[in-house]
C-alpha cells in the first residue's frame, strides 16, 4: 500500500515543483515581502527601517552582511530568552553548531522555518519516486545516522544539535520503518551508538540509508566486520536507496561501492542549521534544485569579491551560471543578510540548480592562488578513479617554512585505502590535474614560485583517530579540505 500511495503523492508534488521553473523569481519576491512583513516590528526590524524599504535596492543599502559574529548582539538577545528580536515571538529551537571563531554558535529556529526542513527531505524522496518509479524502498526500514535527539533547554527554548531536532518530527508514517532506535539514537559516545546501531540493524530489512559520508562508510566497516566480512549488499539485499548531505560524495564514492557491492541511487541534500538550502531533484541531471519553498530568500556575493569593502550583492535573478558565489540569506527564522560561509555555483537556471563548491574561509592563499575544495577534490578524485585508487579522506595545507634554496608548496595529507604503487606517478598527476584546475596555480608552478605538490601519506584510521582527539567524531562533523594555514597538519604529523 505505501508504494502506490507515494507514486501518487509522488505526482502532486512533482508537478508543483515544476512550477519552480519559470516562477523562481516571483516566488522570491513573493518570500522578500513577507519576510520584510514578519519581522517589520522586531527590534531588528525596527533598527533597520523595515517600514521604509520598497524594494531589493533599499534593502541592500539598510541591511548590510554579516556572518555569525555580525549579527551576534542579536542572536545573544535571543538565546537570554528575549522575544521579537529578530522575528517574531520567540525561536521554537535554538540549533547548537560550533564555529571556529565563534565557539558554540546557537541559529534560531521558528514555528514558521521549522516545517521546511521537514518537507524539502520529504520532496527529495518525493522526487526520486516520480522520476524513477522506484518506491519499493518505502516498505522496508530506513536509518537516519545523526546526532542524539535529547534536547536541553534555555530560558524557554529547546537546544540541541540540528539532526537531533529534526528527529523530533519525523512524520508519523515513517515512524515505524525508521531505525535506529530511540534509545539507541540518544547515545552521545559516536562509536558505542554505531557499534549498537549495527546491532540493531543486522537482522532487518534496511532499503533506505542516510548520513554524511565518512560516518556511514564507518557504519558499513564495522556491519561487515560484525558480518564476518560480507559485503552490504549481502546484508542488506534490499539496499537500494543512500540519502547524503554535509560534504562531496566524489571522494568517497569509490570506497562506499566497494563496500556495498553493487551501485545503488544517491540522492544529494544541502541542509544546514539555517534552512534547508538545496536537495536533488534528478537522476539525471547534475546539482541540486535551489529550494524555492524554504521561507528564505536568497542573496549571492561573487566569491572574488567578497573580502571588497563593497562587494556585488545579486538576487536570485542576477547570478549567472559556471561562477562561484558566497550564499547569503534572509530568513523566517531571522537571520538577515546571513553570510552562511558556504560558495556555491550555478549549473542551470530553469530550474535553479546548484553545486557547493566549499567554504569562503576553507581555502589557500599563501602566494595568490585562491585555491578551493572544489579544484582539490575534482583533482584528487579525477586522477585516483582513473588508477582505481582508493580514498579515505584527505586534507590539504601549505608548507612555506622549508629548508634553504626549497620552494614552498602545498602538503596533501591522505589516508588511502592502499598506498598507489608509484607514489611519485600520482603526486604528479594530481598537481598537474590541479594546475588545470587552477591558472594562478598553474602560474605559480610554471613561474617557479612554487614546487609541484607532496604527499603524506597517512596510516589508516588517522582521521577517525584525529576527530576523536578534537571531539567532533561523528554527527554532523565534517574534515575540512583545505586549511590556509598549519594548525591541523601539525596535528596530523602526530599521527604519522
Amino acid at each position: 500500500m505505501k508504494p502506490a500511495l507515494s507514486k501518487v503523492y509522488a505526482s502532486i508534488v512533482a508537478k508543483k515543483i515544476k512550477k519552480w521553473d519559470s516562477g523562481a523569481a516571483s516566488m522570491q519576491k513573493a518570500t522578500f515581502r513577507r519576510l520584510l512583513e514578519g519581522a517589520r516590528n522586531t527590534a531588528f526590524g525596527k533598527d533597520h527601517g523595515f517600514s521604509t524599504i520598497g524594494n531589493y535596492e533599499d534593502f541592500r543599502r539598510q541591511v548590510p552582511v554579516r556572518d555569525y559574529e555580525g549579527l551576534r548582539p542579536y542572536i545573544d538577545r535571543v538565546v537570554a530568552g528575549e522575544a521579537d528580536v529578530l522575528w517574531k515571538d520567540k525561536p521554537l529551537y535554538l540549533a547548537k553548531t560550533s564555529g571556529t571563531t565563534s565557539g558554540i554558535k546557537y541559529i534560531p529556529i521558528s514555528h514558521a522555518s521549522m516545517p521546511h526542513h521537514i518537507r524539502a527531505a520529504r520532496n527529495a524522496l518525493l522526487l526520486y519516486i516520480y522520476e524513477t518509479g522506484n518506491s519499493d524502498f518505502v516498505d522496508g526500514k530506513m536509518i537516519f545516522l545523526q546526532g542524539s535527539p535529547v534536547l536541553s533547554e534555555k530560558n524557554g527554548m529547546k537546544v540541541g544539535r540540528l539532526s537531533g531536532i529534526v528527529a523530533h518530527h519525523v512524520p508519523a508514517y515513517l515512524q515505524q520503518n525508521r531505525m535506529p532506535s530511540y534509545e539507541v539514537n540518544c547515545m552521545e559516545d559516536w562509536e558505542q551508538k554505531v557499534d549498537a546501531i549495527v546491532e540493531e540493524t543486522l537482522p532487518e530489512n534496511m532499503t533506505l540509508i542516510s548520513g554524511i559520508p565518512p560516518w556511514v562508510q564507518m557504519y558499513f566497516d564495522r556491519l561487515s566486520a560484525r558480518s564476518g566480512g560480507k559485503k552490504i549488499k549481502d546484508i542488506f539485499p534490499g539496499f537500494s536507496l543512500f540519502v547524503y548531505g554535509g560534504v562531496n560524495f566524489e571522494p568517497y564514492r569509490l570506497k562506499l561501492e566497494q563496500s556495498i557491492g553493487k551501485k545503488v541511487d544517491a540522492i544529494e541534500t544541502y541542509p544546514a542549521s539555517e534552512g534547508f538550502i538545496a536537495f536533488q531533484d534528478s537522476q539525471k541531471d547534475s546539482g541540486m534544485l535551489l529550494n524555492l519553498d524554504a521561507g528564505i530568500f536568497y542573496e549571492f556575493i561573487p566569491a572574488e569579491e567578497y573580502f571588497n569593502e563593497k562587494p556585488a550583492r545579486l538576487s536570485l535573478e542576477e547570478v549567472s551560471l559556471d561562477k562561484n558565489y558566497v550564499l547569503v540569506l534572509n530568513t523566517n527564522a531571522g537571520l538577515w543578510g546571513y553570510s552562511i560561509g558556504d560558495t556555491v555555483r550555478f549549473v542551470s537556471r530553469n530550474p535553479y540548480r546548484l553545486v557547493v563548491t566549499g567554504r569562503i574561509k576553507h581555502f589557500i592563499s599563501a602566494f595568490g592562488e585562491h585555491v578551493i575544495a572544489e579544484e582539490v577534490e575534482d583533482a584528487l578524485m579525477t586522477v585516483a578513479s582513473r588508477e582505481q585508487i582508493g580514498i579515505t579522506e584527505f586534507t590539504v595545507a601549505p608548507q612555506v617554512q622549508t629548508s634553504a634554496g626549497e620552494l614552498p608548496y602545498h602538503e596533501w595529507f591522505i589516508e588511502f585505502e592502499s598506498i598507489p604503487a608509484d607514489i611519485e606517478k600520482f603526486r604528479l598527476q594530481v598537481d598537474e590535474a590541479l594546475q588545470q584546475k587552477n591558472v594562478y596555480y598553474f602560474d605559480l608552478i610554471k613561474g617557479k614560485i612554487l614546487q609541484p605538490l607532496r604527499i603524506r601519506p597517512l596510516k589508516k584510521g588517522t582521521f577517525i583517530d584525529y576527530m576523536k582527539s578534537q571531539g567532533r567524531l561523528g554527527g554532523q562533523h565534517k574534515v575540512p579540505r583545505l586549511s590556509n594555514d598549519r594548525e591541523i597538519a601539525e596535528k596530523l604529523m602526530e599521527y604519522c
